[in-house]
């Protein structure tokens, strides 16, 4: 899902530009529930930077409100009219078959994404250029978890402060 929203608002819509999407997906793996919260703040940037006759805060706050709106009502809807017959899926092997093949295209689908952002991050439309400090903390990020074992959480922490350091504290 987020790679199809990902190219709809930033490629084909244009209401988001790409770091701002990049921001949203960092807010949303900071929170449990990624998926509402990226949408969402989708729908609310969107609505802020395209508001028609809304002022810019009555734009967002709709465009968030619908976006958790259409949202939650189908999960909700999904998970209680489908659970029941949920269990007799792995009776079925056709379609564990189809549902095989659709995790196969969510991967390549997730990887695509997961390459769009990396391109963006280390070549970022601001700079201009290649950002050497993006590619050496992803390095040392890789390495401190494969070879060093350290938990992710504490990777993830160092990072924000290296970023949090890097943006406010140098020049």
């Amino acid at each position: 899902m987020l790679p199809y929203v990902a190219q709809q608002a930033v490629e084909h819509h244009q209401w988001l530009t790409h770091s701002q999407m990049m921001a949203g997906l960092a807010l949303a793996e900071t929170t449990p529930g990624p998926l509402i919260i990226v949408l969402e703040f989708v729908g609310f940037v969107g609505g802020w930077r395209n508001p028609g006759t809304l002022s810019p805060l009555g734009g967002a706050t709709l465009g968030a409100a619908i976006t958790v709106w259409t949202t939650f009502i189908p999960s909700f809807l999904m998970v209680f009219l489908g659970a029941p017959f949920v269990e007799g899926l792995r009776n079925m092997p056709r379609l564990g078959a189809c549902l095989t093949a659709i995790t196969a295209a969510v991967v390549g689908v997730i990887l695509n994404l997961g390459v769009k952002f990396a391109t963006h991050a280390l070549w970022p439309e601001t700079a201009g250029g290649f950002d050497v400090f993006v590619a050496v903390t992803a390095c040392a990020a890789f390495l401190a978890m494969k070879i060093f074992k350290v938990p992710f959480t504490s990777v993830l922490a160092a990072c924000a402060l290296l970023g949090f350091a890097t943006a406010f504290i140098a020049p």
